[in-house]
C-alpha cells in the first residue's frame, strides 16, 4: 500500500493567496466608502437632512440676503441680513390687524429669547409689518426692531387670519431655516433655538 502523500493535494496555488488576502481589504474599503457615496448622491439629488424640531422646513430653500429682500426699519436704515457678528434672526410676520393675540404671541417669542440667557445677543428679533396699536404700552420696542417689507417679498410667510403671527428663523447668512405657523408653542421654538444657538 502506497502511503506517500500526493503532492498535488497540498499544493497551494501561488496566485490564489494574494487574492484571498485582498478580499477582506476590498470589503473593508467598501464599508467605509459606501456611506460617502450614498451621501454624495443624496446631496446632488437635492435632499437635505431635517433635524426634528417644532418648525417646518422651508423648501425650496430661500436666502433673503441673496434675493435682496429689503426691510426698512423705523429709523430709515436697511435691515442687514448678514450681520457684522454671526447672529440669527427671529422674524415675526403678523397677519391683518395685529391686536391682543398677536401681541401675546410676540411677547412669548421675546420671552423665549430671554430664556437663552447668556446667548441672548446671538439672536435678533425683527417684526415686519404695521406696528400694533399696543406697541408702546406693551414695551414691544424694548425687544423688537420694527420694519416694513419694501417689496412685500415675505408675503408667502404671513398668516391670513387676523390677529395672528407667524415666525421665521433666519440663519446669520440670510438663509431661512424654519417656519413657525401661528399658534406654535413658544417653548417648542425655544427648544429649537437652543439647538442652533450655543
Amino acid at each position: 500500500m502506497n502511503t506517500t502523500p500526493d503532492p498535488s493535494m497540498n499544493a497551494v496555488d501561488p496566485a490564489a493567496a494574494p487574492r484571498r488576502s485582498r478580499t477582506p481589504l476590498v470589503l473593508m474599503a467598501l464599508i467605509f466608502i459606501a456611506p460617502v457615496l450614498v451621501a454624495g448622491v443624496l446631496v446632488l439629488a437635492g435632499w437635505h437632512p431635517r433635524v426634528a424640531g417644532e418648525g417646518e422646513s422651508i423648501m425650496p430653500q430661500r436666502n433673503f440676503a441673496q434675493e435682496g429682500v429689503q426691510i426698512v426699519l423705523e429709523d430709515g436704515q436697511a435691515w442687514p441680513w448678514r450681520d457684522s457678528k454671526p447672529r440669527l434672526t427671529l422674524l415675526a410676520l403678523p397677519g391683518p390687524d395685529c391686536a391682543s393675540r398677536c401681541i401675546t404671541a410676540i411677547t412669548h417669542l421675546a420671552e423665549a429669547r430671554l430664556m437663552l440667557n447668556q446667548n441672548q445677543p446671538r439672536l435678533r428679533l425683527l417684526y415686519v409689518g404695521p406696528p400694533p396699536a399696543a406697541a408702546e404700552s406693551s414695551g414691544m420696542r424694548n425687544y423688537w426692531q420694527i420694519g416694513r417689507d419694501v417689496h412685500d417679498s415675505l408675503a408667502a410667510f404671513r398668516p391670513s387670519e387676523p390677529d395672528t403671527v407667524n415666525a421665521v428663523l433666519v440663519e446669520s447668512n440670510g438663509t431661512a431655516l424654519s417656519l413657525y405657523p401661528a399658534g406654535t408653542d413658544a417653548s417648542g421654538i425655544l427648544r429649537d433655538l437652543r439647538k442652533v444657538i450655543r
